[in-house]
């Protein structure tokens, strides 16, 4: 399916207006009951594993089983789940484990990214629904990869991003569709931050509390450095998608949703990228850029990206992390991630236009309610694996860009860049032997 067309692909399984809107399809024949509780096991618990099981649960799910290769992040955790739903989860190291027991339903993976595609695909083909954390993978293939699971072996697939089911957001997109702002000829997001430095520690032996062998699984195989742990592995390119798919990938899909809203899910990605990144601050090991300015071009508008990872403000608004939609008579600027977020307009005569303001902390926990909902209704979920797989597939783009550092030509139709060999080598990824993926 890499090379099928997305508009013959959204055709296939029944039109892009209805996996945009969240519409029906016919992923199962099996439908649980409205009272019926839904059972998930938990794939990697350091962070935001931890978090999406505690809101999880908070809707009404069972977490049954909890996966983590570190000893240490199982005992750690664990207690927060036990005191969260009332019963200790069972525990193990091995998330085949999970996906052999015919109780659990789906399965939350929050796994470092390099384990992403490989568990998510083996989930796939032992009957799970998923909710898979952003980004969904380290390369385009691999997504491709992903997606055609889901829908091989009809499941439910939910990626970890959480604007697709905030009131807000959704407002926003609606907003943007009336029209009112003029022709859209700019959209713009970014993200700023401070990043600490991490120093430049040595090498050492890994903690006695994990398999570090088998916490690199497809990586390359390298000595334990405590940088390329826990937290600090999203800095490393053998793991992670650089700060572009991580806090990133939010404001990516945000600003993708309003494209998908205006020009339709089969015309959402660009021909063409170009940009500059850099590590202009701290001297430390970090690999990936902490300054990177990227412009996605598309045929009647441009698409741009910043990140700062030395400052938390972006002058002149002083908002550390948006998305804007730049009309003819007016703009749309949306503030903030998840529920914290707002957005307003300004017309053209610098006048205000509506606006709204952050959703209160109770309505966190929405989006994995939707994941929920939609393995008892075999609905397809607001941030299904294909729109998902496209923002993953724009912070990609970004990626080979800086890596090649140097302008690409892109195809949408068949996600390649036509005769430029050295940025199609890279549309795949190595996987070390014996972790690479099955085949769909």
């Amino acid at each position: 399916m890499a090379n099928e067309s997305r508009r013959s692909f959204m055709q296939r399984i029944g039109g892009a207006s209805a996996l945009a809107a969240g519409g029906f399809l016919n992923l199962n024949p099996r439908a649980m009951g409205a009272n019926e509780k839904v059972v998930l096991g938990l794939i990697g618990g350091h962070n935001q594993g931890r978090n999406d099981a505690l809101l999880a649960i908070g809707r009404g799910a069972e977490i049954k089983t909890f996966c983590d290769l570190d000893q240490d992040v199982l005992d750690k955790i664990n207690p927060l789940l036990e005191k969260a739903q009332g019963k200790a989860p069972g525990t193990t190291k091995r998330f085949q484990d999970l996906l052999d027991d015919k109780d659990i339903d789906g399965v939350i993976i929050a796994t470092p990214d390099h384990w992403h595609a490989r568990i998510a695909i083996m989930a796939c083909q032992a009957g799970k629904d998923i909710y898979l954390e952003k980004p969904i993978t380290q390369c385009i293939h691999d997504s491709q990869m992903v997606r055609d699971a889901v829908r091989k072996y009809k499941r439910i697939g939910q990626t970890g991003t959480q604007a697709r089911s905030c009131h807000n957001f959704q407002s926003a997109i609606e907003f943007l569709k009336t029209g009112k702002l003029g022709k859209i000829c700019e959209v713009t997001n970014w993200v700023c931050q401070v990043r600490p430095t991490i120093g430049n520690p040595p090498d050492c032996e890994a903690p006695a509390t994990v398999d570090y062998d088998q916490w690199l699984g497809p990586a390359p195989k390298r000595p334990f450095n405590p940088n390329r742990f826990h937290y600090n592995w999203r800095f490393f390119w053998d793991y992670c998608n650089s700060e572009l798919a991580n806090k990133g990938v939010h404001m990516i899909d945000a600003a993708l949703w309003g494209i998908q809203a205006l020009k339709g899910v089969e015309n959402c990605l660009p021909t063409r990228v170009s940009g500059n990144s850099g590590i202009f601050w701290l001297d430390d090991a970090k690999e990936v850029p902490d300054t990177q300015v990227l412009t996605y071009q598309y045929p009647d508008f441009l698409f741009t990206w910043e990140l700062r990872s030395f400052a938390r403000h972006r002058p002149p608004d002083h908002f550390n992390e948006g998305v804007g939609f730049i009309g003819t008579e007016g703009s749309l600027m949306s503030h903030g991630e998840g529920h914290s977020a707002s957005w307003s307009v300004t017309w053209k005569d610098g006048s205000a236009g509506p606006s709204t303001q952050p959703e209160p902390r109770s309505e966190d926990g929405r989006h994995e309610e939707n994941f929920i909902q939609c393995i008892k209704s075999r609905q397809t979920p607001n941030a299904d694996i294909e729109l998902g797989r496209l923002s993953t597939t724009m912070c990609h783009l970004g990626n080979i860009v800086t890596h090649l550092k140097r302008e690409v030509t892109f195809d949408p139709r068949t996600e390649t860049f036509g005769h430029d060999k050295e940025a199609n080598a890279l549309l795949t990824r190595k996987h070390r032997e014996p972790y690479g993926l099955p085949k769909v």
